[in-house]
């Protein structure tokens, strides 16, 4: 048995004439009269009645039609299914993310794909680089925003693609000496007492501050000791001292406090967006395209590194 039998038989219901439901099949009618009496053949019973009078089901006709109906709106509604997925408009995506990423570009990015793939399942978890790129080698995320790019076994099958660039910035009170300068330097911030970040990807961000204040620094071996930047952000304000973090802390609105410049320019790593290079997934192209819309220089980027090498 097949759809067609069960479409022969609805029509036929419906029009309670072979020639008439032939024509709306679109069909000849001779092979209509065979196809619903192989059908009848099939199911063991007659399913209608021929009369003067037009087709009519019988009593094992409606039994059938009725199940025949549900089937049909089944197989649409898997049709309309399967194109949904296809589009990457159903399905489920795991991202694994540090926690900085949520201040620029990941609120954007989460906001306008959740309007674009409301359906899509996001499942979200936040994860030092450390845990993200072993996750992603196994199979337990589908993209990954991290401090670098993930290393170690199996990072070569990822493609990675900076999706943000860092460097070193202070925050202060604003009743802080340095409150109102264009920039900082690396004397200045010698002679204060410090506010750093101690999240796992901290040895990243340390090794940035060792590079601008020295190895051995005095103010940085007694710094205070903040779990992220909010904290960081939070303490200046109630001036504890100066913090020091990624550029990125601009994008926290918070009253009471002033960024500034820190002289010389210190780069940390770039926040990159990392996928396996196996996974053609239609959620994660569609995420990709997103990216794509929400940062406009990575799209090129991005483009390059999927392009099949020759």
């Amino acid at each position: 048995m097949e759809a067609r039998h069960l479409r022969y038989a609805v029509a036929l219901a419906e029009h309670r004439h072979f020639g008439r439901a032939a024509g709306a099949l679109g069909i000849a009618q001779p092979p209509l009269s065979k196809q619903i009496a192989d059908l009848e053949r099939e199911v063991g019973t007659r399913l209608f009645d021929r009369t003067p009078q037009g087709v009519f089901p019988t009593a094992a006709g409606e039994a059938f039609l009725a199940r025949a109906r549900r089937a049909l709106d089944e197989i649409a509604a898997a049709t309309v299914d399967a194109g949904r997925a296809a589009r990457g408009e159903t399905g489920r995506l795991r991202l694994g993310f540090i926690a900085s990423a949520l201040l620029d570009p990941l609120p954007g990015v989460l906001s306008r794909f959740g309007r674009e793939r409301p359906d899509v399942r996001l499942e979200l978890h936040e994860m030092a680089t450390s845990r993200s790129g072993p996750a992603l080698v196994a199979g337990e995320l589908d993209v990954a925003l991290t401090l670098g790019a993930p290393g170690g076994a199996g990072a070569e099958h990822l493609v990675s693609v900076p999706v943000g660039r860092d460097h070193v910035i202070a925050v202060v009170s604003t009743t802080h000496p340095y409150a109102g300068q264009q920039s900082v330097d690396a004397d200045q911030l010698r002679r204060q007492r410090l506010i750093v970040s101690a999240g796992e990807d901290e040895p990243a961000v340390v090794g940035g501050l060792r590079t601008l204040l020295g190895t051995d620094s005095a103010a940085l071996g007694g710094a205070t000791v903040a779990r992220d930047v909010h904290t960081i952000i939070g303490l200046a304000a109630s001036g504890v001292g100066v913090g020091l973090g990624p550029s990125r802390m601009r994008a926290v609105p918070r009253p009471g406090v002033l960024f500034c410049e820190v002289t010389p320019h210190t780069p940390l790593p770039d926040l990159v967006l990392s996928f396996a290079a196996r996974d053609h997934s239609p959620v994660l192209c569609a995420f990709l395209d997103t990216i794509r819309k929400h940062c406009p220089d990575v799209g090129s980027v991005l483009d390059d590194r999927l392009r099949p090498r020759t």
